[in-house]
């Protein structure tokens, strides 16, 4: 019963620590203006169908920083509990407090870190000038550069501390690469990372990734990872309180400062249950998500400019071809349920 606590209470106080802290941010964040000053200038293989699905006026108007509220809402809840546990130490309080030195403090750093990459660059692109505000493959690269530096500094983390060197392969054991576990953990930041392109219609990247983190709580609970559990958990609360401000018409967007900083904890994790693999499952929607726009890019290279889809990522093909934005966002986080569910029941299982 008190692990069963100490997963749904730190989640619920997040939510909440997000909903409260909220009003302080929205002000800040209007007041300064941040949001982008400029149309975006990306490259894109369909631009008709481009200006068709982009409401220029809502994305030079609405704030970028919104992910702040999820980051932050889940530094306050780790430090609540645990300084609860330090003045009023009991069986209860020590017990609640998930701060743990082999468990949660590298995907808390992690989360805080890229974050803080993530809300520089958001920064940069409101009120810098220059080649880095102007330019986004430029800003991409400086961003990629980043989460290989992280990657690095972790997966080294997991192999010298942790002696890390193998993965678990569904129903088949374990995979053991020795000293190719670095590459690999880093070429998995990466991949999740470039799944970042969800964060496109509002509520799509906040409903998708709060069941992912949801599913990762159960995965570490089933584990008996029970304060990995618990961090998930704060991280879902943390992300329904944005959400909650996120739904159309949102009142803010995530940003890089909140999709940088979840898509690298959530690699993290992701390697801390032993269920790396498993991501291709429970992420569907971002592994979908990214392959689109990889298509895309392959098609149009190097098959004579042809497009598979009228537009990607994939949800603004279906925008594109007639769906409506609540529609979609609402189908994809049906998806992410289902394949969430199924991609529990395997490691429940293997």
């Amino acid at each position: 019963m008190i692990n069963v606590l100490k997963v749904v209470v730190p989640s619920v106080l997040a939510f909440f620590f997000g909903i409260i802290i909220t009003p302080f941010f929205t002000d800040i964040f209007y007041k300064y203006k941040m949001w982008k000053k400029s149309p975006r200038t990306e490259s894109n293989i369909t631009t008709g169908d481009f200006a068709k699905v982009h409401n220029t006026h809502a994305e030079l108007s609405t704030p970028r920083l919104g992910g702040m509220i999820i980051w932050v809402s889940v530094i306050l809840t780790v430090l609540a509990i645990y300084l609860f546990s330090i003045v009023f130490p009991s069986d209860l309080t020590i017990k609640l407090n998930f701060l743990s030195r082999n468990q949660t403090i590298i995907p808390l750093v992690a989360l805080i870190l890229a974050s803080l990459i993530g809300l520089v660059d958001d920064l940069l692109q409101i009120f810098g000038k220059g080649t880095y505000a102007k330019d986004p493959l430029f800003y991409r690269k400086i961003k990629i550069a980043c989460i290989l530096l992280i990657g690095l500094a972790i997966s080294f983390w997991f192999y010298d501390k942790l002696e890390a060197t193998a993965i678990h392969i569904p129903f088949d054991g374990e995979l053991e690469l020795g000293l190719w576990f670095i590459p690999f953990f880093i070429l998995v930041m990466l991949g999740v990372f470039s799944t970042s392109v969800i964060d496109g219609m509002d509520g799509l990247a906040g409903g998708v990734l709060a069941i992912i983190f949801t599913a990762y709580a159960v995965i570490a609970f089933v584990h008996n990872q029970i304060d990995i559990s618990a961090f998930c958990s704060v991280i879902a609360g943390g992300i329904l309180a944005f959400l909650w401000f996120n739904i159309p018409p949102a009142r803010f967007y995530m940003g890089e400062t909140g999709i940088l900083g979840l898509t690298v904890t959530l690699s993290v994790i992701a390697f801390l249950t032993n269920s790396a693999l498993l991501l291709l499952v429970i992420g569907f929607p971002l592994v979908i998500t990214s392959l689109s726009v990889i298509i895309q890019i392959i098609s149009y290279k190097y098959f004579g400019k042809r497009r598979v889809f009228r537009l990607a990522p994939l949800h603004h093909h279906f925008e594109v071809i007639g769906w409506s934005r609540e529609k979609i966002v609402m189908r994809y986080w049906i998806i992410s349920v289902v394949f969430a569910i199924i991609g529990v029941i395997i490691a429940l299982i293997s």
